[in-house]
């Protein structure tokens, strides 16, 4: 597979976001069902694998570690701090934000345990504890890198004046953010100040959580699904969302790729410094999902994608008004 950097490091121009493994679209597979994704994307030339101590409140980077470690030397892990499982007053784990740098520091060696592995190449503010000034957050992340626990930092769902606030503390090797044909945020500013400050950007959700990769049906999601509470995914805005599908899938077929390889050669052709990372509990989905570093778009082809999905042809925000508070980027 062709390379892309990820701030110091060459990897696979497309990795493997390990959220879906245990978490987020429905009920968690098997564990032997995710150590066959986690080693198929391995032998298929992977060599970026994405985490995060949310994730599964802790499962994803247990699983990672189990499957992977033997083969540490191969790939570039990274996960993410800022954002855990927190016990509430009856005992059951609820998602908190905080970006205090002791507790960041807590969930780096939490992480190290769970990844068997003396350090993480890339390590993120999952979210920004906006009590928190970025710096304190970053100073502490700097502490790590200086201490050998990590080797670079990143940032995720940021504006781009968080994104300098922060490198002017400490050189930030990547952004992480949801980027797609239907959510086109980082390119209001981000993208343009990544390239100003040589930081890579990893798209998450690349394949717009299923959606560019043909109809669904939106009202036999789990009730675990966290689409379920998406305002795209609701029945009405799906159905109008749905009509951008027919000619998607037509530009798919004249191109001669999968919707979901279009989605994401799409993505790769809006720069190199961008490397998407898709997620999937099924090693056919995974081999489809890396072919797209083989379709090459045409500028026609480009243009009508842009002209056919974007910020004002998607019905509904991505996130629900409470969790649009918890993130820092630029909207529409």
């Amino acid at each position: 597979m062709q390379q892309r950097q990820l701030g110091p490091f060459s990897v696979s121009a497309i990795g493997l976001g390990c959220m879906n493994i245990c978490h987020a679209y429905g009920a968690p597979v098997s564990e032997q069902q995710a150590e066959r994704v986690l080693l198929a994307a391995l032998d298929a030339g992977v060599t970026h694998f994405d985490t995060a101590a949310l994730y599964g409140f802790g499962t994803s980077e247990t699983l990672v570690g189990k499957v992977l470690s033997k083969h540490r030397a191969k790939f570039t892990l990274a996960s993410k701090c800022g954002m855990t499982g927190v016990p509430n007053e009856q005992g059951v784990k609820v998602r908190v934000i905080d970006g205090r740098p002791d507790t960041i520091k807590a969930t780096c060696e939490a992480a190290l345990r769970r990844l068997q592995t003396d350090v993480i190449d890339l390590y993120y503010l999952h979210r920004w504890d906006k009590q928190v000034p970025i710096e304190d957050s970053v100073g502490a992340l700097a502490e790590l890198v200086r201490a050998g626990k990590i080797r670079s930092i990143g940032l995720s769902e940021v504006s781009a004046g968080t994104l300098r606030k922060a490198h002017a503390v400490h050189p930030i090797a990547a952004v992480q953010t949801e980027y797609s044909l239907w959510t086109r945020n980082p390119e209001i500013a981000v993208l343009q100040a990544c390239r100003e400050l040589g930081t890579s950007f990893v798209a998450f959700s690349p394949v717009a959580r299923g959606f560019l990769c043909g109809p669904m049906d939106v009202t036999a999601f789990d009730a675990k699904d966290i689409r379920r509470a998406m305002p795209r995914f609701s029945p009405e805005n799906y159905a109008r969302n749905a009509e951008l599908l027919p000619p998607y899938l037509a530009i798919a077929h004249e191109v001669g790729c999968s919707p979901a390889q279009l989605a994401i050669a799409w993505l790769l052709h809006q720069g190199e410094h961008i490397l998407p990372i898709p997620g999937t509990t099924s090693v056919a989905h995974l081999l489809d999902d890396l072919g797209a570093a083989d379709v090459q778009l045409s500028a026609d082809v480009l243009a009508r994608l842009d002209a056919l999905i974007h910020t004002r042809t998607v019905h509904g925000n991505r996130y629900t008004a409470q969790a649009n508070t918890e993130v820092d980027t630029e909207v529409f």
